[in-house]
């Protein structure tokens, strides 16, 4: 399985950084995990091709997670000329949710013909769904967004992928990472607590019972983008766009197991 990370930053741009977004690939199938406003310039940057994602997953209904798909639907019908049906799972309320943000940014846009089917299906609780080959496990957290949000468990060929989507700390994030090769974690934050997202104070408090081989930390805000060099825990690393993880790899030694595109 391999990793790209497409879009590392918070909701806000801090650093620069696009908004999130996660391309896996395993075999001949990819999907997308979270699809941000930034998602489709993401894609170009990494010579990535829109029309060959068969399902894209949500983890919960803040902009900066799904508003891409508005995009991405309009893009494949007008500019990709997709023929291939899209899968798209996420939170209840999905679609609907969906609609609503098309209309208000292109009216018209919900409800155009396309030459493509799009099947909407919902998370359910630590319910595996295979879709593309991949085996999809969601794990609800803590993240008001108007409809349950999720962290999540990726399998594929023997390999796992954990992304905590955002949220503050849960035991969820446990299990969605328990023993997984790669575990991108937010942390958006340095001190203290902080309302629906994770600090480093709190995820440096859970390392010790954190079983995932490596960490990568993102959705970090200006001050945890500062404070990164003082930290120096051997899992943990930081995501970047751009960055393209070799998940299998996370077994071997830490030099090559990944590189930066571009």
């Amino acid at each position: 399985m391999k990793l790209t990370v497409l879009g590392s930053g918070d909701a806000f741009g801090a650093g620069g950084r696009l908004q999130t977004s996660l391309h896996l690939s395993a075999s001949k199938n990819q999907i997308l995990v979270d699809c941000g406003a930034t998602t489709l310039i993401a894609m170009a940057r990494s010579g990535l091709d829109p029309n060959e994602i068969s399902t894209v997953v949500v983890t919960h209904l803040h902009g900066d997670h799904f508003s891409g798909l508005v995009w991405f639907l309009l893009h494949a019908q007008h500019i990709a000329k997709r023929t291939t049906p899209l899968t798209i799972i996420g939170p209840r309320g999905m679609q609907e949710r969906l609609a609503t943000a098309s209309e208000a940014l292109f009216p018209g846009s919900s409800k155009p013909p396309q030459a493509f089917a799009v099947e909407f299906f919902e998370h359910a609780e630590a319910t595996p769904r295979v879709a593309a080959g991949f085996r999809i496990t969601p794990f609800e957290v803590r993240h008001p967004s108007g409809a349950p949000p999720y962290c999540l468990r990726i399998e594929s060929g023997g390999s796992v992928f954990a992304f905590s989507g955002d949220t503050e700390w849960t035991d969820a994030l446990l299990q969605a990472s328990s023993d997984a090769d790669v575990f991108i974690c937010e942390c958006f934050g340095c001190e203290g607590k902080l309302p629906g997202h994770i600090t480093w104070q709190t995820f440096s408090s859970k390392l010790a019972d954190i079983t995932a081989r490596r960490i990568y930390l993102t959705h970090m805000g200006r001050d945890m983008l500062d404070y990164r060099g003082d930290i120096n825990d051997p899992r943990v690393h930081f995501a970047e766009d751009g960055l393209v993880i070799d998940v299998a790899a996370a077994t071997m030694p830490l030099q090559g197991a990944a590189t930066r595109q571009g």
